[in-house]
C-alpha cells in the first residue's frame, strides 16, 4: 500500500494514474432521490448483481492498465459509497476527506478517514462548511471548484485560505446537475468536456479562454458523457452508450477505453464518480 505520505500526489486529472481508490456496489439502492438522474430510475432502481458485474470490469481494466486498485469495505448503511470520488480529493502532496452534505451520503467519509488512520497516513478536514470531491477539478496549480448544493463558498474560501499557493477557481453552474464533474472535465492541459447548458455564458467564455471545449450533448450528459476517467498516456475511460463523445475525443487523439456501466449511471455517476485517485505521476 502507501508506506509515507510523500507518495501522495495528484498534480491534475490526466496524469498517469497510479493508485486509486474503490468501492463495489454491494448494497447500491436509490434509497432517497438525490439527483435529477434518480428521478427517471427510481421505479426501476438498481440491478446490484449487475451493479457489481460492470464494476467489476471496470476494476480489471484499471488493474490491466497497471493501476493499484485500493478497496474500501462496503456497507449496508451507505447505498451510494461506489462515488469514492465524493468522499475526498487529492491536490499535490494533500489529501483532503471531504464534508458531505446530504444525511445519506453522511458517514461515508468516516470510512476513508478509517483506512488512512491504519495506513498511518495523515489527512486533512477543512472545517464543517460542506465541500464533495465531484465539485474538485485540478490542473496543476489551478483549481476547479464547482459551487452546488454540496460545496458552500465558505469551504472553498477555507480551501484557498489553506492552499495559498493554488490558484482556486469557483466555477458556478446549475446545481440540479449535482456536481461541477458531471458538466464538465479536464482531458489535457489544452482539451476539456463541457456541458454548455449548464453553466452561464460567462463562466462558458472563462473556460474556453483556458481549454478547447468538446461540447457534450443534452442526452449524453444525462448518460454521464462527461463523466469520464482519464488514467493517462491519453487513455479514457467512457461508457460505450456516449457514441458522440467517444468520436470526438478519438478525433482528439485519445484512446477511448469503453467499459459498459449502464447500470451504475442510473444513480447519477460514472467513472470518474467512482474512483478517487490518490497517485498521479
Amino acid at each position: 500500500m502507501i508506506e509515507d505520505i510523500t507518495q501522495i500526489n495528484c498534480q491534475s486529472e490526466y496524469g498517469s494514474l497510479k493508485k486509486v481508490f474503490l468501492c463495489e456496489p454491494q448494497y447500491m439502492e436509490i434509497k432517497e432521490v438525490i439527483n435529477d438522474v434518480q428521478k427517471q430510475y427510481i421505479n426501476d432502481n438498481i440491478d446490484r448483481s449487475l451493479a457489481l458485474s460492470q464494476h467489476k470490469q471496470f476494476e480489471q481494466t484499471l488493474r490491466e492498465a497497471g493501476i493499484e486498485v485500493i478497496k474500501l469495505k462496503p456497507s449496508k448503511d451507505h447505498p451510494e459509497q461506489v462515488f469514492t470520488r465524493d468522499i475526498g480529493f487529492t491536490l499535490g502532496n494533500h489529501l483532503f476527506i471531504s464534508e458531505m452534505a446530504n444525511p445519506i451520503r453522511q458517514g461515508e467519509e468516516k470510512v476513508l478517514a478509517e483506512w488512512m488512520k491504519e495506513h498511518d497516513i495523515t489527512y486533512k478536514k477543512l472545517s464543517n462548511h460542506s465541500i464533495e470531491g465531484g465539485d474538485v477539478i485540478v490542473d496543476g496549480k489551478r483549481v476547479f471548484i464547482g459551487i452546488s448544493h454540496r460545496t458552500s463558498q465558505n469551504a472553498i474560501q477555507d480551501l484557498q485560505s489553506e492552499l495559498p499557493d493554488f490558484e482556486i477557481i469557483p466555477i458556478p453552474f446549475n446545481p440540479k446537475y449535482l456536481h461541477l464533474d458531471c458538466v464538465f472535465n479536464i482531458l489535457s492541459p489544452k482539451d476539456a468536456l463541457i456541458y454548455p447548458d449548464a453553466l452561464d455564458q460567462e463562466t462558458f467564455e472563462h473556460l474556453s479562454s483556458m481549454y478547447h471545449l468538446i461540447e457534450v450533448s443534452e442526452q449524453e450528459q444525462f448518460s454521464m458523457g462527461t463523466n469520464v476517467l482519464s488514467i493517462g498516456q491519453n487513455r479514457v475511460l467512457s461508457l460505450p452508450v456516449n457514441r458522440g463523445v467517444n468520436d470526438q475525443m478519438r478525433k482528439h487523439g485519445y484512446e477511448v477505453l469503453e467499459v459498459d456501466f449502464s447500470e451504475i449511471i442510473k444513480s447519477g455517476g460514472s467513472f470518474r464518480c467512482c474512483s478517487m485517485p490518490i497517485v498521479r505521476q
